[in-house]
Parts: C-alpha cells; sequence; structure tokens
C-alpha cells in the first residue's frame, strides 16, 4: 500500500478507499522490526481480535514497536523513493545488457519490485537464484570481492528482486554486477 501511495503520488487512504480491509506491515521498507496494523469495518476488527486472542496472539511494550513504525510512516515518502530509484536502477542495468539470458520489462518497474524474465531452457529462474547467492572463487579473482545476491524464482520464466530501506545504492550497484557476471558465466 504505502509502496503504491508512494509511486502513485497519492495518500495511502486513495487507495485503501476501494478495500473493505487493509493490512499493513510495517518492517522491510518502512523500518520497524516488526509490527502490522489492520484496518476495516468495526465487526471485521472485532472479529479478527478474536480470532488473534483464541490463537494466542497478543504483545507486551507495543509502543516500543509503534514508535518504530509512527518513525517510518514520517519518513516512508523518501525511504520508499529511494527503494524505488535503486530498483529501477537495476532494471536499467538488466536493460543494457541486452541479454539473450534475461530481459526486463522497464515501463513495469514502477515501485520497489523488479521482475527479471528468464529466457532460454536454461538456467532455470531458480538455478540462475542459485547462481546469484553463491560465491566463487573465480568471482572473487575476477571482481576482487564476494557478493551473495539473493532473489526469488517466482515462475517458471521470471524471478523477483525486491528493494527495501537496507538495500543501498551501492548494494544495488554490486547486485547488478553479479548478475552480470553470472549471466557472462552462464553464456560461455
Amino acid at each position: 500500500l504505502m509502496n503504491a501511495a508512494v509511486a502513485q503520488g497519492v495518500e495511502p487512504a486513495q487507495i485503501a478507499q476501494h478495500c473493505d480491509s487493509v493490512s499493513l506491515c510495517f518492517s522491510k521498507g518502512l523500518g520497524a522490526p516488526a509490527g502490522a496494523v489492520l484496518a476495516g469495518s468495526r465487526q471485521f476488527v472485532a472479529e479478527a481480535w478474536r480470532v488473534r486472542k483464541l490463537l494466542g496472539g497478543g504483545m507486551r511494550q507495543a509502543g516500543v514497536l509503534a514508535a518504530a513504525a509512527l518513525l517510518g510512516l514520517q519518513h516512508a515518502e523518501g525511504t520508499l523513493s529511494r527503494d524505488h530509484e535503486h530498483a529501477r536502477s537495476f532494471a536499467e542495468g538488466i536493460h543494457a545488457l541486452d541479454s539473450p539470458l534475461c530481459s526486463v520489462n522497464l515501463a513495469a518497474v514502477e515501485t520497489n519490485i523488479v521482475m527479471v524474465n528468464v529466457q532460454g531452457a536454461w538456467p532455470s529462474p531458480a538455478e540462475l537464484c542459485g547462481r546469484l547467492r553463491a560465491v566463487s572463487e573465480e568471482e572473487e579473482a575476477e571482481s576482487g570481492q564476494a557478493v551473495s545476491v539473493l532473489l526469488l524464482p517466482w515462475s517458471a520464466r521470471t524471478l523477483r528482486a525486491v528493494w527495501h530501506r537496507d538495500v543501498s545504492a551501492r548494494d544495488t550497484e554490486l547486485a547488478r554486477r553479479k548478475l552480470e557476471f553470472v549471466v557472462r558465466k552462464c553464456q560461455e
């Protein structure tokens, strides 16, 4: 919700007005260590509260987490915009590779998520993610550093990359270089 609102330049309420209920997580992008809120009709929230208690849910000292969530909300626009810029930069790097192995639809990169299309019979998205995660001596010798990139195989021909406040511009550049290295090695 917050990423969509920032990307569209609107208040979250403008998007949420079309929903019966909304759940918002305060971790990762907003930077809180944990916590979420649930909003909806009085009856819906009362039932969610009852089920939460039934399942043993509850928190002590929730004010500490609420303070972190509030800080995240106060800085959401700047933080999330930066995440969007990093994602865009990564996508542009993939696009510039002009590789027969993988591609990105730049028009679809609107927030902190980049969907990478994997073409050809090999490697699969899972295999490509494994190679991005692994560190080889050859990579260290060639680049002077070891970089492990964690992406998610999303479908049979797609993998997903997501940015959050703890992924810097430097991390993004290292991830792009790692992808370039892996793609080159796969094509050899």
